[in-house]
């Protein structure tokens, strides 16, 4: 037992049951959290921050990467597009080991490969191997570190919901999502600060490299079980009850899951070539890296703010659909303006007002999106229904950015462009971009309708031993 424990709020029985059932009832009514959750939480996000750097790490400096590699820019897209690619085929195992195995065993394992990859990356130095053998070794230790990213992405719902109580889970939830988004914001604006030029590549794969023994470090020590020896809500002691396969069938006759599959999978998917495709999409109006960063940490700055305020609001209101909903909306609004004025050159401000917009309603999303996942898809198991959600994503991903990629043509002549020996044009791949994130979103906005499943459940089974009680008073808790 965690000396450390608070009783959450329960509602306890308090007349008209004998002592033994009394007992047995309060047993049932009250739970327990424990502040060891918090150290779960803060390995998660490390964790989950450190991967993100890895799998961004040369998008920011695409032009200095392919220098250094020896590649072309369509090379260094496949060291990002990667972690889309082996995720797929993973997704499904990951799902299994985290309702199967357990918590504990799938984090220290993510942990491990994410630090194997990031130091195996590192033997890639020009005095190490050939140049022909450079981009090789390093595409493999970034397959190492996607080997990881689904054994930790898919984990905050699953944190939330064993170690968290209800008021508490969506904010967890959102502390750990964020962390992925914050990764995502250091490599923005430490990867251009860094490596100016091809030469200091390396320095900049070591600076994403060190931190990640000492989060395998914490990881492998630091979380000691799965799940805290009493469960802090109702739904948490039947977590993952559903079997692995019927909880896929179950998920597959539910229509309003499969609406949020596709619709915010796209989602995902928009935000996944927008993190990769920034810096080459605003060089060629003449904006550098460090702009395209600076836009990038905006983004990802202004998300993690939405995010906080809109975790914080739905623990509150449990409004997840008409939350989701408006964000949505306006998330649409967001990247129709974006591939507006990023075509547009000398227009600073525009485009990073814009990108703010872009991040502060489409990134607060999520967290509440896989909540809302695991609302309308209970009794399964939340890496089950939070997992497919995010392997819709990585398809769609990968399909969004090999077409947008495809249909982007070369400039004769582009005076203005910072972009190196090539520019391309993307007037028509962000206008299809853009079509398709209003399109997904009208669906969501108009086809989404759903029961919260869990918490009725939770609900049910916090009050049905009060029936033929006469009277029944609240505990107080911390």
């Amino acid at each position: 037992m965690d000396g450390g424990g608070d009783r959450a709020e329960v509602p306890t029985v308090c007349s008209g049951v004998s002592g033994g059932a009394q007992s047995e009832l309060r047993k049932l009514l009250s739970f327990k959290v424990y502040k060891r959750r918090w150290l779960v939480l803060l390995v998660l996000c490390l964790l989950n921050c450190s991967n993100a750097t890895i799998w961004l790490t040369f998008a920011p400096v695409a032009d200095q990467s392919a220098q250094y590699l020896k590649v072309s820019l369509d090379a260094i897209n496949w060291l990002s597009l990667v972690y889309m690619v082996v995720a797929i085929p993973l997704s499904f195992g990951t799902t299994w080991m985290l309702d199967t195995l357990g918590l504990r065993i799938t984090l220290i394992l993510g942990s491990w490969l994410n630090m194997l990859g990031a130091m195996l990356r590192l033997v890639g130095q020009p005095h190490a191997v050939s140049d022909d053998m450079r981009f090789l070794v390093v595409m493999l230790g970034q397959t190492l570190c996607a080997l990881a990213q689904p054994l930790i992405i898919f984990t905050p719902t699953k944190v939330a919901a064993l170690w968290f109580p209800d008021h508490q889970r969506a904010t967890a939830n959102m502390i750990a999502s964020m962390s992925n988004p914050l990764g995502i914001l250091l490599a923005n604006v430490i990867s251009p600060l860094i490596a100016k030029s091809s030469a200091e590549i390396p320095v900049l794969m070591l600076a994403y490299g060190a931190p990640t023994c000492i989060i395998c470090f914490l990881a492998t020590l630091g979380i000691r079980t799965s799940q805290p020896p009493t469960p802090p809500s109702a739904s948490a002691e039947s977590s993952g009850s559903e079997p692995f396969v019927q909880g896929l069938k179950l998920l597959l006759k539910n229509k309003a899951y499969l609406v949020l599959l596709l619709c915010f999978g796209s989602g995902i998917a928009v935000f996944t070539c927008f993190s990769t495709l920034l810096e080459q999409v605003l060089c060629v109006q003449g904006y550098t890296n460090d702009f395209a960063g600076l836009c990038g940490a905006l983004f990802i700055v202004f998300g993690i703010v939405g995010a906080g305020a809109l975790g914080l609001y739905v623990d509150k209101t449990k409004k997840f659909i008409e939350a989701t909903k408006i964000n949505m909306g306006l998330t649409a609004l967001a990247c129709v303006a974006f591939s507006v004025v990023s075509l547009m050159p000398r227009q600073k401000f525009a485009v990073a007002a814009v990108c703010s917009l872009f991040g502060l309603f489409g990134f607060s999303i999520y967290p509440v999106a896989m909540e809302l996942s695991v609302e309308c898809s209970y009794p399964v198991g939340e890496a089950t229904s939070a997992g497919l959600v995010f392997v819709s994503g990585q398809v769609q991903s990968v399909l969004y950015i090999i077409v947008l990629q495809a249909l982007t043509t070369r400039l004769a002549d582009s005076p203005q462009s910072t972009c190196g020996d090539a520019a391309f044009s993307w007037r028509v791949p962000l206008m299809v971009m853009a079509g398709l994130c209003s399109f997904f979103s009208c669906i969501f906005i108009v086809f989404f309708h759903s029961r919260y499943r869990r918490l009725e459940a939770e609900q049910e089974a916090s009050y049905r031993p009060k029936r033929g009680n006469s009277t029944a008073a609240p505990s107080t808790g911390t």
